[in-house]
């Protein structure tokens, strides 16, 4: 059994260009194998221990779910315990701050502390952040996670101020976070697992904690490989537009793109495990005449070390056939809907708040055409609660008098989760599956 597990890439797109066009598309689909053993890890448990945990029984809930995750991280993986507040500390190990290898005797003492942990004081979740990456910095060869979770508002530090600790943090760690109750904002949350390459998640329910917890330590627990990346080469006079994660979460990597050669560009995809992600590619190419043929991009996968794993063409070549220069290809098409769906439910939801109906009652409509167009059910069914829809074939609706305030708060979060396509069954005529091949410019 290998330690690392294969990779495989897929390049969806339509290469045709009209005679003088610019621009291509392509979906990249990436799919880990996985069958190799799981790698070294680092795991930070971070809980809100501010005073408004304490009420709703959410500081129980987050003993339980603590408990859980504890429970959940193998023995010999590095790991602690942090409290958050106005200031992060130590619940275990107590002191000094690192990590501690985990087995029967440190899970035990920390399951104590944790039952003995108190909840008092505000919120400056980036202090927390920083504290998770100090320690997690002592296991830089091992797949360094954090599981946050809070309760409210980041009121005790400024939006620049998190800012700053995530631009520190970036790179460092995965994180995920999660949102119990209705009192955190979803904005924050959106930002901190966007930058930090991770998930976030609506609790409504304390008691839907303990289940979470264990999903993601478990995700966790079972990554591979700890940090990928993905580069693109690009030919002369070539602009690469934007790289975004499409599947599982909506995610814009393009302003994290780091050059690693006169015409290459690394951006970091984080850790991975068993699992399938998908990336829309967007380059514009200096304009060709008929019959002419291009490499448009290169995307290579790397893994710790520079190895390659994978890598795939996009192509271009324009030509005068108008059908064959204006299909567009099926997964391309699918993914641009599901971002506009994004877009127009978090523009929505803003116009709602703001008291602007007209706006909010037009983006939630056609929020309500794309759910259905591209099959989110999920998103469907979040959209029932907010609108009454008159008519989902034209996306006519009505905005509800009352709504639930976690309703509105899970449609937010939510809206970023897509339904993913079918990655290795290429679209017929557009699809091709590559493995790494030497020599390849940007190599």
């Amino acid at each position: 059994m290998s330690d690392v597990p294969e990779f495989r890439l897929t390049v969806d797109q339509n290469p045709y260009l009209p005679a003088g066009g610019r621009e291509m598309h392509a979906v990249l689909g990436v799919r880990s194998l996985g069958g190799g053993r799981p790698a070294e890890a680092a795991q930070v448990i971070v809980l809100d221990t501010s005073g408004s945990m304490t009420y709703g029984g959410k500081l129980r809930a987050a003993k339980r779910a603590a408990l859980t995750a504890l429970d959940t991280i193998r023995d010999g993986v590095h790991f602690a315990v942090v409290g958050g507040a106005n200031q992060p500390r130590m619940i275990y190990p107590p002191s000094p701050e690192r990590l501690v290898r985990m087995d029967g005797r440190s899970r035990a003492r920390a399951k104590d502390a944790v039952e003995a942990m108190d909840a008092k004081g505000g919120t400056a979740i980036g202090t927390w952040l920083l504290f998770a990456h100090k320690l997690l910095a002592a296991r830089p060869d091992a797949v360094r996670h954090a599981l946050l979770l809070t309760d409210g508002k980041n009121q005790h530090e400024t939006a620049d101020e998190l800012g700053r600790a995530l631009d520190r943090c970036a790179g460092g760690f995965t994180c995920h976070a999660l949102g119990v109750g209705t009192d955190w904002a979803v904005a924050e949350l959106r930002r901190i697992s966007s930058v930090l390459l991770g998930e976030f998640l609506d609790v409504a329910e304390p008691d839907d904690l303990e289940q979470r917890f264990r999903e993601l330590t478990e995700t966790a627990m079972a990554k591979e490989v700890p940090d990928v990346a993905l580069r693109v080469w690009t030919p002369q006079h070539a602009r690469l537009r934007f790289v975004k994660q499409m599947a599982p979460v909506l995610d814009d990597l393009t302003a994290r793109g780091v050059p690693s050669g006169r015409q290459t560009v690394d951006y970091p995809l984080g850790a991975w495990g068993a699992e399938e992600r998908e990336y829309h590619l967007c380059v514009e190419v200096p304009p060709g005449g008929v019959g002419r043929r291009m490499r448009a991009a290169w995307a290579k996968l790397l893994l710790p070390g520079g190895e390659a794993a994978a890598s795939g063409d996009v192509l271009a070549e324009w030509t005068d056939d108008v059908g064959r220069a204006t299909l567009i290809n099926g997964r391309v098409a699918r993914h641009t809907d599901q971002a506009e769906l994004a877009e127009a439910v978090q523009e929505g939801l803003a116009a709602r708040r703001e008291g602007d109906e007209e706006t909010a009652t037009a983006r939630l409509g056609r929020a309500v055409v794309l759910a259905r167009q591209v099959g989110n059910e999920q998103v469907a069914d979040l959209l029932d609660r907010v609108v009454d829809v008159l008519d989902a074939a034209s996306g006519t609706v009505r905005l509800k008098k009352d709504v639930a305030k976690a309703d509105e708060m899970s449609l937010d979060t939510r809206s970023v989760r897509t339904v993913p396509t079918r990655l290795g069954e290429p679209s017929p005529g557009t699809g091709r599956t590559a493995r790494t091949r030497p020599g390849e410019p940007g190599a």
